[in-house]
């Protein structure tokens, strides 16, 4: 199924789109209508390919005869040269490019190794198949004599059309989309697509100027005989006199009044006076010759024209092909050298701005967040801990008004209690109108509740559904080295598809949590955490499995009274940081690009987060987790001060607890508080950051983001 990723994507296919319908058209147009030899032909459909709508207009405005017997008169102005040259040079170019370039990909290259390979094959192919091989039949000589012919023109165009796709390529490659370095994601032909236009544009200025030396040929005519292309040239129009005729890329130049004989398409061109005066012999012979040549060839020679031409025909046809450069060395040298210096910049200064270091395989198809700084020594794993989450690889979309934290009941077997977590990517709903992309457990945000008691003998078997490693941490509990979850330390990270079973016994009672210990800075602030309730048990089997597995002066796992710090009613509200933007959603982080602009109670953002319903005198004790990555939050109840009773998952002696109305609950840490209902009405929890309280800097209903409502009756 089709998934738009980001805005972009509908014109990115758009695009595409029309390259190829553009170049589905000048093909059967060349092929049907265009007298051109078949190496032009193709050049046109490889570039309108590359350039879509753009090569089409070229072609129509340039190079499409406009009705028959006209291509000659219509292709003579060296703008239009310039462009038959250009798309010459960067059909070549663009396809060595292009060929180098998923060759690479697919051997793992960085990006800098990329550039080099793909200037050489670019070079290469446009050098040595659309230069010198193609254009034999047209140019005449021997293979290598076009190699040498046409080396220096080709290095030229090939440095400037380099010197412009380059820096596109990367910056567009390298920015925040990387999957724009994937050649199975329709972005990196989009890029490709880019890169070409920029190539194009800045080759094609010395491309005109080439044709103008004579060092490169133009736009060409091709008329064989018997073919529906054998039609009489439509003689000049008064207005194109002073034109000058690059038909082949060949300066053909008639004298005052001299209709060129052999070729009905000179008929009419002529000079002005003062250049008639300038041309020497040697010019008028190489015009007769050219003339001749052009005869021999069919372009844009009547039949009859062709068979009254000089018996010479044979020898003269390649050898009238052969052009002669009309340029100076120090213009030769200037312009080389300009076109070197464009190439270097362009090779070298993308490479000041981002990490050219990093190859396709190494980042994938991650997207970083708008706002994140990529500087050259922003690592590849920088990149993907920061990047989206893909919709692409979601497992489950859950019901938008579906509730995180919700209880787990475990499978008892030989009075072990066997918990499954299954962790996975989907879809979650913070607000009824924005979904998120999460990592979940059990496909909910945050994960199940695992409820315990002290003495437990615990088994938790955690299936890896993501598409990259993970582990879970089981945060302040007492428990065997291996068990404890940090990958690389303490085990090896669950591979995607893998798992792992955690086994061990509750010794403590308190308020606890789990969390992500593998690249936590992003899982966990995608979703993966949950609860972790251990109450105080009072089985005589319990309590003496935990002496026995303890040290007997440790507080932390001292037997306490299930009576103790009792309340009517309890709720659990764990704090979490999200970043959304554009529909996709990335790991907040405190820093530059990753700060958050959504704020969730497990999992839900006000005002769909819930509501507690007491009654005056009653009691709450409210467990706050800080399983948010990021802030300290200072959580706030109002109606009255709250009993602090437990911090950290460890009880207050009845001495150290005290009274407060806000506690700072900052990330891992822990808060369990007693607030009596004093009066009735409409009380709020929530953090007393202000914008915390919001939902994408806005309010909604009074509110957002860190706050629920408590509502109490008479």
């Amino acid at each position: 199924m089709l998934t738009f990723i980001q805005p972009i994507d509908p014109f990115v296919l758009g695009w595409l789109a029309l390259c190829i319908l553009s170049a589905l058209y000048v093909a059967y147009d060349q092929f049907r209508n265009n007298p051109e030899p078949t190496v032009m032909r193709w050049a046109f459909i490889l570039t309108t390919l590359y350039m879509g709508p753009i090569g089409l207009l070229l072609y129509v405005m340039a190079d499409k005869e406009p009705k028959p017997g006209t291509h000659e008169q219509f292709t003579r102005p060296l703008w239009k040269q310039g462009v038959g040259s250009t798309m010459h040079c960067v059909a070549g170019d663009a396809t060595g490019i292009i060929l180098s370039a998923l060759i690479v990909i697919s051997l793992g290259l960085p990006m800098k190794w990329d550039l080099v390979v793909e200037y050489l094959a670019g070079f290469t192919v446009g050098l040595f198949v659309f230069q010198a091989l193609f254009m034999k039949s047209s140019m005449g000589g021997s293979y290598w004599e076009n190699v040498k012919r046409s080396f220096l023109p080709e290095l030229i165009s090939m440095n400037f059309m380099m010197a412009g796709m380059a820096p596109v390529m990367v910056f567009l490659m390298m920015g925040r989309d990387m999957r724009a370095m994937q050649p199975t994601e329709p972005l990196f032909w989009a890029v490709m697509s880019l890169g070409v236009i920029a190539g194009f544009a800045l080759a094609y200025p010395v491309n005109v100027w080439m044709v103008s030396r004579n060092m490169k040929h133009g736009l060409m005519t091709e008329r064989p005989s018997g073919s529906r292309f054998d039609v009489p040239s439509q003689p000049l129009e008064p207005q194109n006199v002073n034109h000058l005729n690059r038909s082949q890329g060949k300066v053909v130049q008639a004298p005052q009044g001299h209709e060129v004989a052999g070729s009905a398409s000179h008929a009419g061109h002529h000079m002005p006076e003062q250049d008639h005066a300038q041309m020497n012999h040697a010019e008028h012979a190489a015009h007769v010759e050219v003339t001749q040549a052009h005869a021999h060839m069919g372009h844009g020679t009547p039949p009859q024209q062709a068979a009254a031409s000089s018996p010479d025909h044979a020898a003269m046809g390649h050898e009238g092909h052969q052009m002669q450069p009309n340029v100076t060395r120090p213009q030769l040298l200037s312009v080389g050298l300009i076109s070197g210096l464009l190439l270097l910049l362009g090779m070298t200064w993308p490479a000041t701005k981002v990490n050219v270091n990093i190859a396709a395989h190494e980042v994938g198809s991650a997207i970083m967040p708008p706002g994140m700084i990529m500087t050259p020594d922003t690592p590849a794993d920088a990149m993907k801990d920061m990047s989206a989450v893909d919709p692409r690889t979601f497992r489950f979309r859950a019901a938008v008004t579906q509730q995180g934290d919700q209880t787990l009941e475990p499978a008892v077997q030989g009075g072990v209690k066997r918990f499954n977590l299954t962790v996975s990517a989907g879809q979650w709903n913070i607000l009824k109108d924005r979904p998120v992309g999460a990592y979940a457990i059990n496909g909910q945000v945050p994960g199940p509740r695992l409820e315990l008691e002290q003495g437990d003998q615990v088994e938790i078997v955690v299936k890896n559904d993501l598409p990259e490693s993970t582990t879970l941490h089981w945060h302040g509990l007492i428990l065997d080295n291996e068990m404890d979850g940090p990958a690389h330390i303490t085990q090896k990270p669950i591979k995607p598809g893998g798992s792992y079973t955690y086994r061990f016994t509750a010794v403590q009672a308190g308020t606890y949590f789990y969390h992500s210990h593998d690249k936590a800075d992003r899982q966990q602030g995608l979703g993966l955490y949950g609860a972790l309730i251990i109450r105080p048990t009072s089985d005589p089997v319990k309590i003496a499995r935990v002496r026995g597995l303890t040290l007997p002066d440790d507080d932390a796992t001292a037997i306490e009274s299930p009576a103790v710090n009792r309340a009517d009613l309890e709720y659990v509200i764990q704090l979490q940081e999200w970043l959304t933007r554009d529909g996709l959603t990335y790991p907040a982080m405190n820093m530059e690009g990753g700060l958050p602009n959504y704020f969730t109670i497990n999992g839900k953002a006000y005002p769909d987060t819930q509501t507690i319903r007491m009654r005056v005198g009653q009691t709450v004790k409210v467990r706050f987790i800080g399983s948010n990555n990021n802030f300290v939050h200072p959580m706030h109840i109002h109606g009255g001060p709250f009993n602090v009773v437990a911090r950290d998952g460890e009880t207050l002696p009845a001495a150290q607890q005290f009274l407060a109305d806000t506690v700072n609950v900052g990330p891992g840490q822990r808060y369990d508080v007693i607030w009596r209902a004093r009066k009735p009405g409409t009380w709020l929890i929530h953090c007393h950051i202000p914008h915390h309280t919001t939902n994408n800097n806005t309010e909604q209903d009074g509110g957002g983001g860190l706050m629920m409502k408590i509502v109490v009756e008479g």
